[in-house]
């Protein structure tokens, strides 16, 4: 698992051991960072379910202004940490050792980037996807990814948050969901 590309290009990443994360294949994460690739530079980015931190620091190596990376398991956050200087990318990032959800209502803070990649079938994407809309965790015109099995139903969500577009890569689809920009009135 490497950096695609930016100022950590080529730099590989470690990975946890055990079968409890699952890494984003790189060629989801390439379609991904395709798909938003004129969506990152200078943006607050926030890598819930962080794993490895992969998505997160992609963005940063693009450009993103800064990043908070959430995962509740302590390995994971520590591992993220170590990812962050392996890449010289912590002075931009902040690892939070929590819950995700929880972290979602009380961050107090609104991102225009999200990464929403927890475990498959643990109903977990569909709760974070409600509570993001719920809290309003999306600045005007932000962009939030989320990647599942491709079978997997999400939520509607109400304006001004909408389904923009999903992308299928085999047995994988990444949904993106578009916030509307606030009308001056």
């Amino acid at each position: 698992m490497r950096v695609i590309t930016g100022t950590a290009r080529g730099r590989r990443l470690k990975e946890l051991s055990g079968m409890e994360t699952r890494p984003t294949t790189d060629r989801v994460k390439e379609g991904l960072f395709n798909i938003i690739q004129f969506d990152i530079e200078g943006r607050q980015v926030l890598d819930l379910f962080a794993g490895t931190g992969q998505l997160g620091i992609e963005a940063l190596s693009r450009g993103a202004a800064s990043a908070v990376f959430v995962d509740q398991r302590r390995d994971a956050a520590q591992l993220v940490r170590e990812n962050l200087r392996l890449t010289g990318l912590e002075g931009s990032a902040q690892v939070v050792n929590g819950e995700s959800m929880g972290y979602l209502e009380r961050c107090g803070k609104r991102f225009d980037l999200i990464f929403l990649d927890p475990p498959y079938g643990a109903g977990l994407l569909e709760k974070a996807v409600e509570t993001v809309t719920r809290f309003d965790i999306l600045r005007p015109h932000g962009i939030m990814v989320c990647e599942s099995y491709v079978d997997t139903v999400l939520p509607e969500t109400a304006p001004p948050y909408q389904l923009h577009r999903t992308y299928r890569y085999g047995r994988i689809k990444l949904t993106v969901y578009r916030r509307e920009g606030e009308e001056q009135a």
